[in-house]
């Protein structure tokens, strides 16, 4: 359709999203820029105390499996407790976790604050989904395509404001990051709205029993399993092309910067122009960009194309993610939408461990088999959205009978 002068009319505004969710937009760019500024120079870090290889990697891996792992009980204590309790306590441990790496340089230190640290990341991540979702209405997309753009803002401004704290000492840094956490438990007790828990009036294991025998999510997760191992390749298979590329550590730099722009110039636009596309049929689309731009460096040599998937890939996550996130609260009651959320992340963690371990097996063989691997899983993930999709799998649900 189109005006008298030949133009077409101007897409309606976006709705304006409540002021909670601004504050949480704001929130995560904050904890991305915490977290950003002080991890990825933990390793470096903690070799310069004299720890071995195999102590760094239990320490990382400690933050780690302490995250991923206790997702579902972060999703659980956000059902339980409202989403707000979990969000300032998640925030509030990370502070103290962030503290501790500047006050001590033992090894029980260093290992309680990267066990606090991940927890207080299980604790807040399905919170703050689950308030998003709720609070965002029918602008649910829209809010998180806005959630994931912010979280990019901030995990691009966290290595650089790190690399100027680090000129003084790491544990600079530290302090910064924890005072971040501090600032940020402080503002959103005083700002962010309590929330009732509207609780399932069942028991914590029949609350889990309901989500993990919900065979439409399962599906639904171990589809989007793909997507989990395809952005991990952003820290793993994609470094090592680019670095073997240009055999410089530099050009990794790059892969972070294109990945980043890409998601902070597209993601809102992408998101409001399929805002009206079958959610299974666009994030499948996603799905089969991120998997096939994995095909540029096995028919081609050089950094470019190494770029050129790490943009593809950016893309496809802008297309899926938020959609993905819109569509996980309407697969149970509105009162387990914290522990769906957990449940999806933790599926997230194993599926990308997982994933990393079979690229890098693959890798083994070369670039370029890893490569195509990557593509097979990416494609092969589109496939099976869209096969749920087709078969209205993923359509909202109506009766109890549709579990």
């Amino acid at each position: 359709m189109t005006t008298a002068r030949g133009r077409r009319p101007s897409r309606p505004a976006a709705p304006p999203l409540p002021r909670p969710v601004r504050l949480l937009l704001v929130n995560q760019f904050a904890v991305n820029t915490g977290f950003y500024l002080l991890i990825p120079f933990l390793a470096a870090h903690l070799g310069g105390l004299g720890m071995s290889a195999t102590v760094i990697g239990v320490v990382l891996g400690v933050r780690t499996l302490s995250q991923q792992g206790l997702f579902l009980l972060g999703g659980t204590v956000s059902d339980r407790l409202g989403p707000r309790t979990a969000i300032l306590a998640g925030c509030a441990l990370r502070a103290v976790g962030f503290g501790l790496f500047a006050l001590g340089d033992s090894l029980t230190v260093v290992l309680v604050a990267s066990a606090l640290s991940g927890l207080a990341g299980a604790l807040f991540n399905p919170a703050v989904r689950a308030y998003v979702a709720v609070e965002a209405g029918d602008a649910r997309t829209e809010a998180f395509a806005r959630f994931n753009a912010w979280g990019q803002a901030g995990a691009l401004a966290g290595p650089v404001l790190g690399g100027v704290l680090l000129l003084w000492d790491f544990r600079v840094a530290a302090v910064v990051a924890a005072g971040i956490f501090a600032a940020l438990t402080a503002a959103q007790a005083f700002a962010l709205p309590a929330r009732p828990a509207a609780r399932s009036g069942g028991s914590v294991l029949g609350d889990w029993r309901e989500c993990l025998a919900d065979r439409r999510f399962l599906a639904f997760t171990c589809a989007l399993s793909g997507l989990f191992a395809l952005q991990n390749q952003l820290y793993l298979l994609l470094p090592v092309q680019a670095q073997r590329a240009t055999g410089s550590a530099v050009s990794v730099t790059a892969l972070f910067v294109v990945s980043t722009l890409t998601t902070l110039l597209l993601q809102v636009r992408v998101t409001r122009r399929l805002a009206r596309r079958p959610r299974g049929a666009v994030i499948a689309a996603g799905l089969a960009v991120a998997g096939a731009g994995f095909a540029a460096p096995a028919l081609w040599s050089g950094i470019v194309p190494v770029l050129v998937t790490t943009a593809l890939l950016a893309l496809g996550v802008v297309v899926a993610q938020p959609f993905v996130y819109d569509l996980i609260p309407e697969f149970g009651s509105p009162t387990l939408s914290g522990t769906y959320f957990g449940v999806f992340y933790l599926a997230s963690g194993v599926a990308a461990a997982l994933g990393n371990a079979l690229v890098g097996w693959v890798s083994g063989f070369g670039d370029g088999p890893a490569s195509l691997l990557c593509v097979a899983i990416g494609l092969g993930s589109a496939a099976a959205v869209a096969r749920l999709h087709r078969r209205g799998t993923l359509s909202p649900r109506t009766t109890e009978a549709d579990r």
